[in-house]
């Protein structure tokens, strides 16, 4: 069974898009095909520019390198790195040869200078999705895809990593798509795509 039927989507730069609707809708299938996380069995998909259904996973993988921010509702934190090294290492890896001082700003820019030398397992919920945020705009990207990135936190926290990821996509200027459930949170975004059993059933944008 195909969990997305038909889709056509077209976003444009700066956009802020909610992507809304139940379990099951295919929500999250959408935002990783769109990541080039995950493959579509057909179909054409341009990001940026590029053909991600005709590159291949190491290709892929070098388009998404800092043009590409994700975060996700489980934070893929490295437990045994520091919330500092777990900013900066993924950009060592793209090639930036000093990280540290761009890690350093994007932590103080999620409130948690005072953090940076702690591990995962020493921070609050909270505090692990400031650092994936961190992690997923550092490189300044132009695009960022987020899949239900307040799902695992308390309504306070997640209202404060809301109001974090809004300022700081704002700030960078990427494009946002962000995966949700949560009526209040889509509202924020200038367009609202709804899904429902694998379709698109309503866009504001349209």
């Amino acid at each position: 069974m195909n969990v997305l039927r038909g889709v056509s989507l077209a976003v444009r730069p700066g956009e802020t898009v909610a992507l809304l609707g139940p379990s099951g809708s295919g929500k999250s299938s959408l935002l990783a095909v769109l990541a080039g996380l995950e493959r579509a069995d057909g179909g054409t998909l341009s990001v940026a520019g590029q053909d991600f259904m005709g590159l291949s996973e190491d290709a892929l993988a070098a388009a998404r390198r800092g043009r590409i921010g994700v975060v996700l509702q489980a934070f893929h934190l490295l437990p045994t790195m520091t919330a500092l090294e777990n900013v900066a290492t993924p950009m060592e890896l793209a090639g930036v040869r000093d990280a540290s001082p761009s890690a350093r700003a994007a932590l103080e820019a999620v409130g948690l200078a005072h953090r940076m030398g702690h591990y995962p397992a020493q921070l609050s919920g909270g505090e692990q999705q400031r650092v994936a945020i961190a992690r997923a705009l550092a490189p300044r990207p132009a695009l960022v895809f987020a899949d239900e990135p307040t799902g695992n936190l308390d309504h306070a926290n997640g209202e404060a990593v809301a109001e974090l990821l809004f300022a700081q996509v704002a700030e960078v200027g990427a494009t946002l798509l962000m995966v949700t459930h949560d009526e209040a949170l889509a509202k924020r975004c200038g367009r609202i795509v709804r899904l429902e059993d694998g379709q698109i059933v309503s866009d504001s944008g349209s």
